[in-house]
């Protein structure tokens, strides 16, 4: 059963906003606080339970519980009510290696099509980055490397790659964020970019391929060690 500590994280995970409805809200809480792990894979959910101790009616409860069994974050059993099943770093690798294939494809695509002024454009989203990251400024790093991707991906023109990748990335978000927070994953990350960017900028594939893998792959590798720390298997 959820304990009270666990009750505690899911309210600081509560987003309360006039833009965001309170079932909204809560699926996200539950979300994020069952895809890092706070709340372990086997541990079980009871709706009203939940409800009483979030001090909030069961409706948006039984709305977000739903959408995470539709996600398989949550498993309703017969008999014995919703259970966690979370992320596994089985799930991790799966998403990594997809994400492999389509970056490098909507990567390619961009460059194809981008012009002069769009280079200039992600050359000084870059810079941007870097005075950010010197500052310290965190949560702008997150928000500028969010940019730089988003970025790559409107000027692939590919909207159905678009939403896939997103949805699968959504998944490791919480623990990006986590890791970005290292001084030194930050650094490596910029350097990356920039790396991605003069890829870019000569159009070469091969050389596209192997700094997104490898761009992946240290990403990959700072998750998986946040994943192992908080006993996600």
């Amino acid at each position: 059963m959820i304990t009270p500590q666990q009750i505690n994280i899911i309210k600081s995970n509560i987003l309360v906003s006039q833009d965001i409805p309170l079932k909204d809200s809560v699926y996200e809480a539950l979300r994020k606080t069952i895809i890092i792990g706070e709340i372990p894979a086997g541990e079980r959910i009871n709706e009203k339970e939940l409800a009483e101790k979030l001090n909030i009616s069961r409706t948006p409860v039984r709305y977000a519980l739903l959408e995470l069994e539709k996600e398989k974050l949550v498993e309703h059993i017969p008999r014995v009510g919703r259970i966690v099943k979370g992320i596994t770093i089985k799930d991790a690798f799966e998403i990594y290696d997809i994400r492999k294939a389509l970056d490098t494809l909507a990567t390619v695509k961009a460059y194809d099509q981008m012009t002069d002024e769009d280079f200039e454009e992600l050359k000084q989203l870059l810079l941007t980055g870097e005075k950010y990251n010197d500052a310290n400024e965190i949560d702008l790093v997150l928000q500028n490397f969010s940019d730089f991707n988003n970025f790559i991906w409107e000027k692939s023109k590919m909207v159905r790659l678009k939403s896939i990748v997103t949805k699968l990335s959504e998944y490791l978000l919480y623990f990006r964020d986590l890791s970005i927070r290292s001084s030194d994953r930050r650094d490596l990350a910029l350097k990356e970019h920039w790396l991605i960017y003069r890829g870019m900028k000569n159009r070469d594939k091969d050389q596209i391929e192997l700094i997104i893998g490898e761009h992946l792959e240290n990403s990959k590798q700072f998750i998986l060690n946040e994943m192992k720390r908080r006993n996600i298997n």
